[in-house]
């Protein structure tokens, strides 16, 4: 039977396993479910340092005197 979504196979050492599996039952989840979320979590987090770092880089280049007025922009 074809499964509905990719699965990823992942070895864990036994300390974060357990972390995991506290966090899951905490939660009322199946492990698959709260290793899911954690990834979204972490990649949300990766996006967020991603973004932050573009709009910093943006912030240092940034000169007044070549923006555009806003009537030239619309």
């Amino acid at each position: 039977m074809p499964v509905k979504n990719p699965r990823i196979n992942v070895v864990l050492e036994k300390p974060l396993y357990h972390i995991i599996e506290q966090l899951a039952n905490r939660d009322g989840v199946s492990l698959s479910l709260k290793v899911r979320d954690l990834v979204r979590e972490a990649l949300e987090i990766e996006e967020d340092m991603a973004l932050s770092a573009f709009a910093e880089n943006r912030e240092r280049t940034f000169t007044k005197t070549k923006t555009l007025k806003h009537n030239e922009a619309w």
